[in-house]
């Protein structure tokens, strides 16, 4: 039988580490962290984390990968260092986390629950 979108995050939540908003928000205000928004560019538009980048779920292999025209230098530059993923739900981060562990990122992590959980925690955002 095919696999459906939510057997893929399941199986990627067996394999990450999630930190939840309150840490999340935590480890961000303490410093040395990066945060990328894996949302599409149009939901980024409508309010995100302050200080984070958009980098779409779709090509965040190809930004982690210095050697594509997609590549994104910071992101390329932080595979030991502290990496929050989100996306609205915490599904595409899931999945993203997962891509970026197996291409050697070694504290990569995903925000449980994403911007819905960030934003009922009262946490700030840019609108």
């Amino acid at each position: 039988m095919a696999k459906r979108f939510g057997c893929f995050i399941k199986e990627a939540r067996q394999h990450i580490k999630e930190w939840d908003a309150e840490s999340a928000e935590e480890k961000i205000s303490a410093g040395g962290v990066l945060i990328v928004d894996v949302r599409e560019p149009d939901e980024f538009a409508r309010g995100y984390i302050p200080g984070a980048l958009n980098i779409p779920r779709g090509i965040i292999e190809a930004a982690a990968d210095s050697t594509t025209h997609y590549r994104h230098p910071k992101l390329c530059i932080a595979q030991a260092d502290n990496v929050l993923l989100y996306c609205q739900s915490g599904a595409r981060s899931a999945l993203a986390a997962w891509a970026l562990q197996q291409m050697g990122f070694e504290k990569v992590y995903s925000l449980a629950g994403g911007l819905d959980c960030w934003d009922a925690e009262g946490f700030a955002l840019i609108i």
